[in-house]
């Protein structure tokens, strides 16, 4: 898994109408720490899973959007474990 494919994964989600206004700000933030070239690989992961923590728990997501945040997470953490490994 690579930075490339959760971005496109975020962008996926933030593209669906039925997603609030503020989670597709939420997304886009997080694809700007993603992709942003003079951030540190850790400091960026861990911005971009905080974000993404936070929007989960926003109560207006449906729940196959909060799955699919859940999951791009699991992403994030794996990579950042193969990264300090």
């Amino acid at each position: 898994m690579d930075i490339d494919n959760i971005v496109a994964a975020l962008s996926d989600i933030q593209e669906d109408k039925r997603v609030p206004r503020n989670v597709r700000a939420s997304l886009q933030e997080t694809v700007g720490e993603l992709i942003n070239n003079e951030e540190n690989i850790t400091v960026k992961l861990n911005t971009a899973i905080s974000i993404l923590d936070e929007v989960s728990n926003d109560t207006n997501i449906q729940p196959f959007t909060r799955t699919q945040i859940w999951n791009i997470v699991s992403m994030l953490e794996s990579l950042q474990n193969e990264i300090e490994s």
